[in-house]
């Protein structure tokens, strides 16, 4: 009995270690219902392309890029975009917590990530975004939704 509740119990903190891992239509849907679908130009593609290449989808995502790190879906930048308390001279230009970034909602990371496209770099603040979705036929990424 106890070793039933501990592997329950385990296999919980995996998921919520893991975070939510959206599928692509999920995604899509949300991202349409937020406004972001067409935002400053940029079509479902461009905004699937990214998150798949930054993130995978997966909203517990962290990349470590030696002096700050990416958050979540978008993987946003704790140097210009959000505080994590450990990045010196952060910006914090959505004027959020990183940590908000790695929750199964994703309604302020969209809000962060349309910040980041009014920005001159635009879309193109994304290396995943300029390296793997610019200039491509995206329409794979919403095939079947």
């Amino acid at each position: 009995m106890k070793l039933t509740v501990f592997v329950g119990l385990l296999i919980c903190l995996i998921g919520l270690a893991q975070g939510k891992v959206y599928k692509k239509c999920e995604l899509l849907k949300k991202m349409k219902n937020s406004g972001l679908i067409g935002y400053y130009g940029h079509s479902a593609g461009d905004w699937l392309c990214l998150a798949k290449y930054e993130s995978g989808y997966n909203t517990k995502a962290i990349n470590n890029n030696g002096p700050s790190r990416d958050y979540g879906i978008f993987q946003i930048n704790s140097k210009w975009w959000c505080n994590d308390g450990k990045t010196s001279g952060s910006k914090n230009a959505c004027r959020i917590s990183c940590k908000k970034f790695l929750d199964d909602d994703i309604s302020d990371d969209i809000e962060c990530a349309k910040r980041v496209v009014r920005d001159p770099n635009g879309i193109s603040a994304w290396v995943a975004w300029r390296n793997h979705c610019k200039g491509k036929d995206l329409s794979q990424f919403t095939a079947g939704c």
